[in-house]
């Protein structure tokens, strides 16, 4: 799952803006607690993703997304002693003792699990719609070695996994079993270290040793497509901080179950989803 250029607004976005927007999204999911809010930041992701023409990845994420989140709901609610409404008695269990699964911790475990799945959905987005190599040079200019190190190492990871695939497909063309997963890690990683040697050397040729600082250039100027993710945003993270201090969209799962799904709760969803999802309308300059 790594970066391609698409034609999207979200990819013709600056990295830092781009950034800054994925930040706020996760903001949000961390200070909302509200299902109702989840669910909204939730969909708001996989819309985007959609709009941003990388949906297909985002489902495979989801794989991974689901099993995570159903997990965390099934273990907190086996293990949590919290809450009032039994809705299952298990009696004496081995290591977990005296087991009672109540309606609150399942729920609990349920906002939490949602609230996971989000994240991960909405770091495979952020891998796939933002360049890497841009937030890497957001930082050049304070660690410009760092930044070169974290450039490499992330360039270096396709690489080994198309060294993979290749000596998968040279093995299966010859007779006997296929190929072992342990065998293809064996056979690719013996050949790390001489390509780290190879770039090593490419790096010294070129005077990346003698460097100290990036070389100043010339910035461009902001888009509308910066301008529009930077203030959506920074009206998502507003949004988001406060309902939350002001207490709009209320949530608490112990020691009785509270979680409203009245008109404000509602509206706050539907604001930070027509927040979010307000730059893509922008296709302007977009070519496909």
């Amino acid at each position: 799952m790594t970066y391609r250029r698409r034609p999207s607004s979200l990819h013709a976005a600056a990295a830092g803006a781009a950034l800054g927007w994925c930040a706020a999204l996760a903001l949000a999911l961390i200070v909302q607690s509200n299902p109702v809010v989840l669910g909204a930041l939730t969909l708001t992701i996989i819309a985007a993703g959609a709009l941003a023409g990388v949906g297909a990845e985002l489902l495979r994420a989801l794989r991974l997304a689901v099993p995570l989140a159903l997990t965390i709901c099934l273990i907190n609610a086996l293990v949590s002693r919290n809450g009032l409404t039994v809705i299952w008695r298990f009696g004496d269990l081995p290591i977990l003792g005296q087991t009672n699964v109540t309606l609150e911790a399942t729920v609990y475990g349920a906002v939490f699990g949602l609230r996971a799945a989000a994240l991960v959905l909405l770091g495979a987005l952020y891998s796939l719609a933002v360049d890497p190599d841009q937030v890497l040079m957001l930082f050049r200019r304070w660690s410009f070695r760092s930044a070169l190190s974290a450039t490499i190492a992330t360039r270096m990871v396709p690489v080994l996994l198309r060294d993979s695939k290749r000596l998968a497909d040279a093995q299966r063309c010859r007779p006997g079993a296929a190929p072992g997963r342990l065998a293809l890690m064996r056979a690719t990683t013996a050949g790390v270290l001489d390509r780290a040697l190879d770039v090593a050397a490419a790096l010294e040729v070129r005077g990346y040793a003698t460097a100290v600082h990036a070389p100043r250039r010339d910035r461009r100027a902001a888009s509308r497509h910066d301008i529009g993710f930077s203030l959506a945003g920074a009206g998502v993270a507003i949004v988001a901080v406060v309902g939350r201090v002001a207490g709009w969209c209320p949530f608490s799962a112990y020691p009785l179950l509270r979680a409203p799904a009245g008109a404000r709760e509602l509206t706050v969803a539907f604001l930070l989803m027509a927040l979010a999802l307000a730059p893509f309308a922008d296709r302007r300059g977009i070519r496909g």
